[in-house]
């Protein structure tokens, strides 16, 4: 998966905006106003981070050499990934989905009701 491709895929997610708080170098991800996911066009390979359940962290990081603790990131909720490499996009996505639906739940039912979202 490129970076392009990572990028569009976050914001095909509902109410999904792209923001840069930390500045023009890192692309930050979030629903709800909440981090799901993160990157920055300057790193090659491209690399993102990614929320996920811990103990599946665990699970990732020993099959997958791309998918290391969150780089800046608590590593216990956090993963990065390295893109353009062997993982499988389909993998991919799901790791989105993952996280974008880790944000989603811990978002307020008011919150989630305002946007339209249900928690899976």
């Amino acid at each position: 998966m490129t970076l392009a491709d990572f990028c569009a895929y976050c914001l095909s997610l509902p109410q999904v905006e792209e923001t840069t708080p930390f500045g023009p170098d890192v692309l930050v991800y979030k629903v709800g106003g909440k981090l799901f996911a993160l990157t920055s066009p300057e790193d090659f390979p491209s690399t993102a981070n990614l929320k996920c359940d811990p103990d599946r962290a665990i699970e990732l990081r020993d099959r997958y050499e791309e998918v290391q603790p969150g780089y800046h990131m608590n590593k216990r909720h956090w993963n990065t990934l390295t893109l353009e490499g062997r993982l499988p996009t389909k993998l991919i996505k799901e790791l989105i989905d993952h996280s974008y639906a880790l944000v989603v739940a811990s978002l307020s039912r008011k919150m989630r009701d305002e946007l339209g979202l249900k928690s899976s």
